[in-house]
């Protein structure tokens, strides 16, 4: 909250003084975004620690190994909190913030697939609810198309658990993004990995064909193949633009993925 005063003058000295302005204190609301990023060191994670840097966004990062190695600038502009979801004193997390980014997620055994896709953002999605934060942002995976009994593996039976908490406890506010295969520079280990090599080629051939091949989309599985990489950084920009638009809530496909994310660059 900013208060701010007003004063009026006139130059005319005839002026009677029941008619002379006083001082106006005027009071104004200024939106302060305070960002929490589950899993803000990870590859997903950082570029949207970069992205709400870069926009002036407070930002907040829980994850297992705390800071990332990155020697960039923004790094030094986010406060890195290591820690787990299922053990972390929310106090030192939550307290303040205006939206809670979650990118957890990741692959092992069904169990530990199931534990880290849903459970982790269940406590988490529970926790910012309790604390009164006002938006989650998930950031989920598309289906593929697959058979049922594909989509039954952990991996995916965790991601679909948390998006129904999330629409669940946020009804009106809550947003899920399902990208598919997401490109950009990786860092593993201190190595740098150009996932764009592959990623942006491909999604130029699926953008110039997709007039031949949408026929195709209704096969089962069809989108392993024909469904289109997105960028990291139009993850990152959408999940940006989901802080942003008390609107924009629900779930988003891909190509609703890149239209938010057009909408922040412009």
């Amino acid at each position: 909250m900013i208060k701010f005063s007003v004063s009026c003058r006139y130059a005319d000295a005839g002026v009677r003084d029941e008619f002379k302005p006083n001082t106006i204190d005027v009071i104004a609301d200024v939106k302060t975004e305070r960002v929490v990023v589950l899993g803000g060191s990870g590859f997903v994670g950082s570029a949207i620690c970069k992205n709400a840097v870069s926009k002036g966004i407070e930002v907040i990062s829980l994850s297992r190994s705390g800071r990332p190695t990155s020697p960039s600038p923004w790094v030094d502009q986010v406060t890195w909190i290591p820690g787990d979801v299922f053990y972390v004193n929310w106090d030192e997390v939550l307290v303040g913030a205006t939206a809670v980014v979650s990118t957890l997620g990741g692959f092992g055994s069904e169990e530990q697939m199931r534990r880290i896709n849903g459970e982790a953002n269940v406590v988490a999605v529970n926790a910012a609810k309790e604390y009164g934060i006002p938006k989650f942002i998930l950031i989920s995976v598309h289906d593929y198309n697959l058979p049922s009994f594909l989509l039954s593996s952990g991996y995916f039976t965790g991601k679909r658990k948390a998006e129904s908490e999330v629409l669940s406890k946020y009804p009106n506010s809550g947003v899920v993004l399902r990208p598919g295969f997401i490109y950009g520079k990786r860092r593993v280990d201190g190595f740098e990995i150009p996932l764009d090599w592959i990623g942006e080629p491909v999604e130029r051939i699926l953008r110039a064909t997709e007039n031949f091949t949408k026929p195709l989309s209704s096969l089962p599985a069809s989108d392993v193949l024909l469904t289109s990489p997105v960028s990291v950084d139009d993850v990152a920009s959408a999940a940006i633009n989901a802080i942003s638009d008390d609107d924009f809530f629900g779930i988003f496909t891909i190509e609703q993925i890149k239209e938010a994310a057009e909408k922040v660059r412009v």
